[in-house]
C-alpha cells in the first residue's frame, strides 16, 4: 500500500486533471461529485496525519501543498479573494481561524525553506516526458513562490494578529470533514461549535507560529539588521514556551538543535546590555570586538581558548582572514593584531598536531625581541605543564626547537633557550645540542672540548643492594656509571646475566650473536648493555649520549674483538650520519669530505664474515644521493657492491638517470634499466590453487620476491632520500607506471615523464593499486620535504582530480600556481598552468556547481573555450559569486554574451554590471595588443587571488 501522503497526491492530481471537450478543446477540472470526493479523501489523509507540515511538507511538492491548503480554505468557509489580513480571526470560528493559519505558516514557512540552497539530484537518462513534466512543475512552483513572497508581509500580520489571541483552536479531523461532506447544513452547527475538531491549545499555538515568525525575521535580517532583534525575541518567546509546556506535542514539534543556533546566531547578530547578554559564548563576544574595534580583548579571547579550545579551527581561520583585509584595505595599526591572533592560532595548531600555517611563516620572516617576547608569552599560557600529556610536551619543545633552529640571531636564541618553558620542556642535553648547533653557525665563537678520560681510569666504589643498582642500571646513560655499576653487581652475585633486567633494550639479532659469545660475563652485559642504550639514544635523536656509549663500547671492544671493533665503527657512521642530518644538514651544510670518504670506505668494505645491518648500506646511499655523489654512485662504485647490495644498485640507477636529465632518448638507458627494476619490484607472483570444488583459482602475492627489494622497503629508501632532483626522478617514474594502466580515467602529470617507456609487456603481473598508493604516499612525503614545489603540487592536485575530490584539487591547483607566481603577482608559468590543468580546474569548478568561474577559467586557454563558457553562464544555480565576478572577464565575446542572457532573462541589475564590465576603455578592441594583454593579464591576477582566498 502506497504511504498516507502518496494518497494525497494521487487524489489530487485526479481531482485536477483537465477535460476535453467534443470539440477536443481542453477545459478546466469539473465541479462533480467525482472530484469533490478526491479532494475530501486528500484533506481526510491530510487530517489523519494531523496535519503536520513538517510531515506535509517533506512529502510534497509546493504546487501540490498549496492545492491542498487552499481546498482546506475552502471548505473552512474562507471566501475566495478575501485577504487574511482583514479579517478578524476572533470573530471567525475555531476551524476557520485555524484554516487561515496553517496556510499562512505554511507561506512563511515556504519563502524560509527557498532561500536556503539545495543540492542538485544528478538526474538519470534523459526522458523527454519526464523533463517536461520537471520544467512544468519548476515553473509552477517559481510561480507559487512570487506569489507567496509578494503576500509575506500581510501573511506576517496575519501570524502576528495570531499570537494576540487568547483561546484555543480546533483543526478540522476525519469526522468533522465526514459531517460537513454529508450534511451540508451541518456547517453552522457542530463543525463550527467549540468542541469540534481537533483541540490545539493557545499555547502551543503560540509557540509554533513565535518559531515560523522567528525564521522569516531571521532570513529577512540579511538585508535589514534591525529585524534580528524580532527573529531573537521570537526565538526566545518559543524557548520559554518550550521550557514551560514541554516539547512533546500532538500537533506539532520544533527541531530544538535548529532553534538553540538560531538562538546563538541571533546573540551574536544583536547587542544587548543586559546580564544575559554579557555572559554570551566566544562567538558573540570576537563579534563585538571586530565591531568596536576592541583587538586587544579579542586578542585576549583568543589566548584563553589555547586552554579552553572551544572555537573551531575554521573560525579562528576566518577571523583571522577578516583582520588581514583590513589591513590591506590600509589599517596599518593592524599588523600587530594580526599577528598576535596569527601566533595564538599557531600554538593551537602545533599542540593539536596540525601544521603550520604559511602566514605564520611570512609573519615571522623579520622577528623581534617583541615579537619573541609575544609568543613565548602565548607558548606558556597555552599549556599547563603540571597536567600536560607527555605527547603535549614534546609538540611544544620540538615547536621552540625549530623556532631556535630558524633564528639567525643569537640574541633572540638566547631569549628563548633561557626561558622557564624551554628549560622545563627540554633536558640538559637536548639544550646543550642545540645551543651547540647554534653556535656552530657562528664563526666567531671557538668551541674547546675537554680531554676524555680513559674509560678503564676510572675506579669501582663500594655498592648497595641489587635492586637499588638495577633501578640505576636501568636509567643511566652514563657508560662510566653503567661500568661502576655492573662491577658492582657482579662483585655481588656471579649467577645473573644483567643484559636481560630490562626488556627495553634490544640489539639486532645481527649482532646479538657475537656479542652473547664473549665468554666473560661481565664484559657480555657491559658491551651488550652500551650497545643496547646507544641505539635506543640514536633511535630518539639523543645523539651526544648515543655518540658517548659508542665511543666508550668501541674502546671496550677494540683490545680483544675486531669483528666487534667493525661493527662499532660501522654504528658510529650511521650515527654520525644521522647527527649531520639533524643538525647542519638541516640548514643545507654540506657533511665535512671526512664523512663522505667513510660512507664510501663502508660501502666498499671486504671484511669477510662482519655482521652488517641493511639500515646502514641503505642510509648510506640515501646520504650520497641527498649530497649529489652522483658521480660516484654512477662511475667510481665498485662492480660487485652493485650485484651484491639491492640499495647500491637502486642508488646506481637513480644517479645515472638524475645525471643524464634532461638527455636525448638515446642517453635515456639507465632511466629503462631503473623503470624495469620498479615494475619488477612493483610486480605480483601468481599461484593457482585448486579447490575443494576442484575449480582452480588465481591467488595474487602481494609482496613479490621478483624485484631485487620488497616495495615496503623501496617505499622506505625513498623517504630517506631529501634531494628534489632524485624524488622528482622516482616520483615520475611511479605516476608513468600508475598512468599505463589500460583502465585509467584520468593521467597524472609529472615532470620528465617522457623519458620512461610507455608501456609494459606483462601489463597483468603489476600490482596498480599498490602502484596508486605508492604515488600518494611519495606525494605527501615529497610536500613534506619541499611543500612550495609547484610540479608536485600539481601531482597532488591531479590525484585528488582522479579520485573525485574536487576542491582538493582546486585547492593544490591554486597552490602550485601560486607558489611560483609570488601569489599570483607575477605571471603563472606556462609550463605549470598547462591546458590540462586549466581544463581540470574547468572540470572541478564546473562539478562544485561554481559556473561563473568555469566562464572565467575558459578564458585562460590557449584558444578560449566558448562552448563551454556559455553553457556555463546559462546554468542558474551556480554556487559562487555570480555577477560579482564579471570584473574579472576579459573576453568581450563572453561580456557580450552575459548581456544577452541577462536581458533575455530580465535581469535588469545583472545586465548593466555586465555592461559596465564591457565598457571599460582597456577592453577596447582597437587598443594595441600590449594594452590588451596587461588588462588580461590583471583580470587573471585578480580573480586567482580572489579564488586563492577562497580555497585556501
Amino acid at each position: 500500500d502506497p504511504p498516507p501522503v502518496q494518497l494525497i497526491v494521487q487524489f489530487l492530481e485526479q481531482a485536477s486533471k483537465p477535460s476535453v471537450n467534443e470539440q477536443n478543446q481542453v477545459q478546466p477540472p469539473p465541479d462533480n461529485k467525482r472530484n469533490r470526493i478526491l479532494k475530501l479523501l486528500a484533506l481526510k489523509v491530510a487530517a489523519h496525519l494531523k496535519w503536520d507540515l513538517d510531515v506535509l511538507e517533506k512529502s510534497l511538492s509546493v504546487p501540490v501543498l498549496n492545492m491542498l491548503l487552499n481546498e482546506l480554505l475552502c471548505i473552512s468557509k474562507v471566501p475566495p479573494g478575501t485577504k487574511h489580513v482583514d479579517v478578524d480571526l476572533s470573530s471567525l470560528p475555531p476551524t476557520t481561524a485555524m484554516a487561515i493559519l496553517l496556510y499562512n505558516r505554511w507561506a512563511i514557512r515556504t519563502i524560509v525553506q527557498s532561500s536556503f540552497p539545495v543540492k542538485q539530484v544528478k538526474p538519470g537518462p534523459p526522458q523527454l516526458n519526464v523533463m517536461n513534466q520537471m520544467q512544468q512543475e519548476k515553473e509552477l512552483t517559481e510561480n507559487i513562490l512570487k506569489v507567496l513572497k509578494e503576500q509575506a508581509a500581510d501573511s506576517i500580520l496575519v501570524l502576528e494578529g495570531a499570537l494576540k489571541l487568547n483561546k484555543d483552536l480546533y483543526v478540522h479531523t476525519i469526522r468533522t470533514l465526514d459531517l460537513l461532506a454529508m450534511e451540508p447544513g451541518m456547517v453552522n452547527g457542530e463543525t463550527e461549535s467549540s468542541t469540534a475538531g481537533l483541540k490545539i491549545s493557545a499555547e502551543e499555538i503560540q509557540c509554533q507560529v513565535c518559531y515560523d515568525l522567528g525564521a522569516i525575521y531571521f532570513q529577512q535580517g540579511s538585508t535589514n539588521a534591525a529585524v534580528h532583534e524580532n527573529a531573537k525575541e521570537k526565538f526566545f518567546k518559543t524557548k520559554e514556551l518550550i521550557a514551560k509546556n514541554g516539547s512533546s506535542s500532538l500537533h506539532f514539534t520544533i527541531d530544538e538543535e535548529r532553534l538553540a543556533g538560531y538562538c546563538q546566531a541571533c546573540g551574536v547578530l544583536t547587542s544587548s546590555s543586559d546580564d544575559a547578554s554579557q555572559q554570551a559564548t566566544p562567538y558573540s563576544q570576537i563579534h563585538s570586538c571586530m565591531k568596536s574595534g576592541n583587538y586587544q580583548d579579542l586578542v585576549k579571547i583568543f589566548l584563553e581558548d589555547n586552554l579552553a579550545l572551544s572555537l573551531p579551527v575554521q573560525f579562528r581561520q576566518s577571523v583571522l582572514r577578516e583582520l588581514f583585509q583590513k589591513a590591506q584595505q590600509g589599517n596599518d595599526a593592524l599588523d600587530e593584531v594580526c599577528f598576535k591572533v596569527c601566533v595564538c592560532n599557531t600554538v593551537c595548531d602545533v599542540l593539536q598536531g596540525r601544521t603550520i600555517d604559511i602566514q605564520f611563516c611570512q609573519l615571522f620572516l623579520k622577528p623581534s625581541k617583541e615579537k619573541i617576547d609575544f609568543l613565548l608569552e602565548v607558548c606558556s599560557r597555552s599549556i599547563n605543564l603540571e597536567n600536560a600529556s607527555e605527547a603535549l610536551r614534546r609538540k611544544m619543545a620540538a615547536f621552540l626547537k625549530n623556532l631556535c633552529l630558524g633564528l639567525e640571531d643569537l640574541q633572540l636564541v638566547f631569549m628563548i633557550s633561557s626561558h622557564e618553558l624551554f628549560i622545563k620542556l627540554l633536558k640538559d642535553d637536548e639544550r646543550k645540542l642545540l645551543i651547540d648547533q647554534m653556535r656552530k653557525r657562528s664563526p666567531r665563537i671557538n668551541l674547546c672540548t675537554k680531554p676524555v678520560t680513559s674509560f678503564y681510569d676510572i675506579p669501582a666504589s663500594a655498592s648497595v643492594n641489587i635492586g637499588q643498582l638495577e633501578h640505576q642500571l636501568i636509567l643511566s646513560v652514563d657508560p662510566w656509571r653503567i661500568r661502576q655499576i655492573l662491577i658492582e653487581l657482579h662483585g655481588m652475585t656471579s649467577e645473573r646475566q644483567f643484559w636481560t633486567i630490562s626488556n627495553k633494550w634490544e640489539v639486532p639479532n645481527v649482532y646479538g650473536n657475537v656479542i652473547l659469545g664473549i665468554k666473560d660475563n661481565l664484559t657480555r652485559d657491559l658491551v651488550y648493555i652500551l650497545m643496547a642504550k646507544g641505539l635506543h639514544c640514536c633511535a630518539i635523536k639523543d645523539f651526544v649520549h648515543a655518540k658517548q656509549l659508542f665511543a666508550a663500547c668501541l674502546e671496550l671492544v677494540t683490545e680483544f674483538s675486531p669483528k666487534l671493533r667493525q661493527v662499532m665503527l660501522n654504528e658510529m657512521l650511521l650515527l654520525d650520519i644521522y647527527t649531520h642530518e639533524a643538525g647542519a644538514g638541516v640548514s643545507g651544510e654540506r657533511p665535512p669530505s671526512d664523512l663522505i670518504s667513510r660512507v664510501r670506505g663502508y660501502l666498499e668494505m671486504r671484511v669477510p664474515d662482519i655482521p652488517l645491518r641493511q639500515v646502514i648500506a641503505e642510509e648510506c646511499v640515501a646520504f650520497l644521493l641527498n649530497w649529489r655523489e652522483n658521480e660516484y654512485l654512477t662511475m667510481q662504485v665498485p662492480l660487485p657492491l652493485v650485484q651484491t647490495n639491492p640499495y647500491v644498485k637502486l642508488g646506481q640507477l637513480l644517479a645515472a638517470t638524475c645525471k643524464e636529465l634532461p638527455g636525448p632518448k638515446e642517453s635515456r638507458r639507465t632511466a629503462k634499466d631503473l623503470w624495469e627494476v620498479v615494475v619488477q619490484i612493483c610486480s605480483v607472483s601468481n599461484q593457482h590453487k585448486r579447490g575443494n570444488d576442484g575449480r582452480v583459482s588465481l591467488i595474487k602475492h602481494r609482496e613479490s620476491t621478483l624485484g631485487i627489494m620488497y616495495r615496503s622497503e623501496l617505499l622506505s629508501f625513498i623517504k630517506k632520500l631529501r634531494e628534489p632532483l632524485v624524488l622528482t626522478t622516482i616520483l615520475s617514474l611511479f605516476v608513468k607506471l600508475h598512468n599505463v594502466r589500460e583502465d585509467i580515467v584520468n593521467d597524472i602529470a609529472a615532470e620528465h615523464i617522457s623519458i620512461w617507456p610507455s608501456s609494459i609487456p606483462n601489463l597483468q603481473s603489476v600490482d596498480f593499486e599498490a602502484v596508486a598508493v605508492t604515488v600518494k604516499e611519495l606525494v605527501s612525503y615529497a610536500l613534506t620535504i619541499n611543500a612550495n614545489n609547484h610540479f608536485w603540487l600539481i601531482i597532488q592536485a591531479d590525484i585528488y582530480f582522479a579520485t573525485n575530490q574536487y576542491s582538493a584539487a582546486l585547492h593544490y591547483y591554486l597552490q602550485a600556481g601560486a607558489v611560483c607566481s609570488d601569489f599570483f603577482n607575477k605571471m603563472v608559468p606556462p609550463d605549470v598552468y598547462t591546458d590540462q590543468v586549466i581544463k581540470r580546474m574547468i572540470k572541478c569548478c564546473s562539478l562544485l556547481n561554481c559556473h561563473t568561474q568555469v566562464a572565467i577559467l575558459c578564458q585562460f586557454l590557449r584558444e578560449v573555450d566558448y562552448k563551454t563558457a556559455f553553457k556555463a553562464l546559462q546554468e542558474q544555480n551556480s554556487h559562487d559569486a555570480m555577477d560579482s565576478y564579471y570584473e574579472y572577464i576579459w573576453d568581450v565575446t563572453i561580456l557580450e554574451y552575459l548581456t544577452y542572457l541577462h536581458h533575455k532573462r530580465g535581469e535588469t541589475d545583472k545586465r548593466q554590471i555586465a555592461i559596465k564590465a564591457i565598457g571599460q576603455t582597456e577592453l577596447n578592441a582597437s587598443n594595441p595588443e600590449e594594452v590588451l594583454q596587461l588588462a588580461a593579464q590583471r583580470r587573471k591576477k585578480k580573480f586567482l587571488q580572489a579564488m586563492a582566498k577562497l580555497y585556501f
